[in-house]
Formats: C-alpha cells, structure tokens, sequence
C-alpha cells in the first residue's frame, strides 16, 4: 500500500471491550494488512473500527477495486475456536502484552497465548539450534537451560525437534515460553505433542498466527523473530551455515540483542553456523556461566524490581509509545493446565518411533547424533530411547562400513 496515504501518528489505546478486540482481530486479519501496516492505519485513523471503515478506499487507492476486509463473523468465529482452546488475546499496548515485543518495528498487534502469562514477564533467553542435533548438542542445550533457569532465567524457543525441544524440557521446572509458527493450537511437529501440553501447563506458548492454521514456510522467518525479540539475549547451540537458527541470530542483531554461540568441531556441519557467528563477533559459550556473565546488569535490575515489589511489566509501562513507529517488517494443541502450574502425574516415558524399526531409518538416526566429536554409547543409548540390543547390531553395522568409529573408552564418533 502506498505509504504517501499515510500521515503523523494520532495516539491510540490498546482494546478495551470485546467489540474493540473484534475490531483489532479484523484489521489484522484482513487481506494484506500486516503487523506495520496495522500500526500505520491504527496511527492514521485513531482506532480499528475507522480504520477497517476506510480500508476499501486505501486498497482502491492503491490500485486493489475489489478489497474487502474481514467480517465480524469471520473474525468472531476464530474468537470462538480461541475460547474452546483455552487460548487468550493479548492485544499490543495492553498490560498482558508483553514488553520486549513493544518497540519491535513488526511487532504483533494481537497474539494468542495459552499457558501462564507470568511466564512472559520473567527475563527470557533464547535458546535455539538444529532439529537433527547431536548427542552433544542436546546435552549442552539441557545444561544451559538447567542452569539458566536456577539463576532466576526463563527459555524462549520454538518448538522445534532437537535443540528446541531439549531446551523446553529442561526449563519446564523454571519457565519456559514456546513460539509456534502456525496457530497457538496446532502442534508441529507432532511428536513435541506431550512437550506442548506440559508448557501449556507449566509454561506458555504463544502465535500470532490465527486459531487453527498449519504452520507453512513463510511463517517460520516471522516466528523467528518474536523468539529473538522476547530475550534479553539469544544462544545458537548447533547450527548450519544456511538455517533457520541463523535467521533467528540475524533478528536478534537487528533487534539490538546480543548472539552468543557454542562452538563445535570444524568437520561438524552442524556447528559451521555457531562457529560462523564466533567468527563474526558472537560471544563464545562454554557453559552457562559464560551467558550469565552477559546477563549480570539484568537480572540484578530484575532482582532490584523484585525487592521493590515492582513487576517487569510495569516498569515497562510508562516506557510504551503512544503510536507505533514506521518499521521496514512486514507481516503477512489443546491448553491443559493443572492447578498452580503442578502436573499430577509424571510424564510417561516416550514410546520408540515407529520408524526406527527399520534398520536405515535407525541407521539415520544414529549418525544424525554423531560427529566428530566423540560420544559414549550409553549416552546415544538414552538419546535415542530405544533398547540397547536394538541398537547394538545396528552400531556393528556402521563400523563396518566405516561410518562410525569406535573409539576407546566406550566411545563413539561419525566418520566423513
């Protein structure tokens, strides 16, 4: 749309009534109106309701003669699915909305949450890496996300299989915030079902996608970006040269966060990215001391607010702008919860893959949790949830075809 229709900001405030969070859920929700342009008619024309009024002659203007914005029903009907999910609206400027996404140039108008939103006025660090992580990798992003979480640090990631996924599990005791990429209800990939219901009762998730949508290519970039921009500080434990963890790094720069990396061995593909980041500036982690050492001015201005008696959110209050800002962005599960956050029940053990009972699929999954640096066997063992008698001839298998080298001291490493 052109940007000449536009003027000065007019102050606004955020939603108060169901009428106004409809209204606000239509703009957003209509054809070609992303999260800057949101902003830019919600400054131009003082509210929702006048904007969604004047869309048609803004698209006309620009060329578009058939516009039109998105019904009350249309808009009402996703309403009603977010009810029977258990999710809840946060609207940009409210209170529940949270305050590292406020000065965000793309920042999402509406996003849906189900899970406890304390949750997302704790000091956050993101942690991210690679889906097909090794034995190493996983370990680490267990360790870092253990200990950030004794140190009074809540985890934001996204869900993913590997890195993600270890992070999550391992910050369920102290917090930890999941994105998603499609809707705050659909649960991708599949088997992270039984993780998603555990942060939806001990943590919370989080879209701004609406109610019901599969997650498509185009929504990963834009999840990226809201798992950089609720941390303080982002950590890239395993990453290739070209992926997605490397785009969340780069939202993270963009956003004036700081990139920590975890180095790996040169042959590793899996570590070209973090060692790419080092290379470039990134701080290098060897443990999580060296991401509190960063961190120390926050969490003692946390630690100050605590004692004061005042909340994260608030202080971030009077700090937020009238009128959102011109910005270059564009934009395009059950909820279970149990009483005080507790879950009755400890978390079954999970059930083999069904697609590791062939040999070449176990064969795969082996060598996707090795690499050159080495490994114990009962540690890939556990990672891989399986019997060890199950995995035992398969390993055989790979010596022999000079694939995996087994090394002394019951140890094992990935042959190129």
């Amino acid at each position: 749309m052109d940007e000449d229709l536009f003027s000065s900001p007019t102050p606004f405030t955020p939603p108060t009534t169901e009428e106004d969070r409809l209204s606000w859920l239509r703009l957003i929700r209509s054809h070609r109106v992303g999260p800057t342009t949101f902003h830019r008619l919600l400054a131009e024309h003082g509210g929702a309701q006048a904007a969604l009024a004047a869309l048609p002659d803004v698209a006309r203007a620009a060329g578009v003669t058939t516009y039109r914005p998105v019904t009350i029903d249309e808009a009402g009907a996703e309403m009603d699915a977010a009810r029977r999910v258990g999710a809840r609206m946060l609207c940009w400027g409210a209170p529940d909305y949270p305050v590292a996404l406020m000065d965000l140039p793309d920042a999402p108008p509406v996003l849906w949450a189900i899970g406890d939103l304390a949750r997302l006025t704790q000091p956050l660090v993101a942690l991210v890496g690679a889906r097909n992580a090794s034995s190493l990798g996983l370990r680490m992003a267990r360790r870092l996300a253990a200990a950030l979480g004794e140190a009074g640090f809540g985890i934001v990631s996204g869900l993913a299989r590997g890195i993600d996924a270890a992070a999550h599990e391992a910050a369920l005791p102290s917090g930890t915030v999941a994105v998603q990429a499609g809707g705050v209800d659909v649960i991708y990939p599949r088997e992270n079902g039984d993780l998603a219901r555990e942060i939806a009762a001990r943590g919370c998730r989080l879209s701004e996608q609406p109610i019901g949508a599969a997650p498509q290519a185009r929504h990963f970039p834009t999840r990226n970006r809201l798992v950089s921009g609720l941390a303080r500080v982002v950590v890239v434990v395993e990453a290739a040269t070209r992926s997605g963890s490397l785009m969340t790094a780069r939202a993270a720069l963009d956003q004036g966060r700081e990139v920590l990396a975890v180095p790996g061995h040169p042959f590793d593909a899996r570590a070209g990215g973090c060692n790419q980041l080092i290379r470039d500036g990134a701080t290098l982690v060897r443990g999580a001391e060296d991401v509190l050492e960063l961190l120390a001015p926050a969490l003692a201005d946390a630690h100050r607010a605590a004692r004061l008696g005042v909340a994260d959110a608030d202080r971030g209050a009077e700090s937020r702008p009238a009128a959102k800002r011109d910005g270059d962005g564009t934009g395009g599960g059950d909820g279970v919860g149990g009483e005080g956050g507790r879950i009755p029940h400890p978390r079954p053990p999970r059930p083999a893959n069904p697609e590791l009972r062939e040999a070449a699929a176990l064969h795969r999954a082996i060598l996707d949790r090795l690499g050159p640096s080495p490994v114990a066997e009962d540690q890939l063992i556990r990672d891989l949830a399986l019997p060890a008698a199950q995995i035992a001839p398969e390993l055989l298998t790979l010596e022999l075809e000079g694939r995996v080298q087994r090394q002394p001291g019951g140890l094992l490493s990935r042959m190129n």
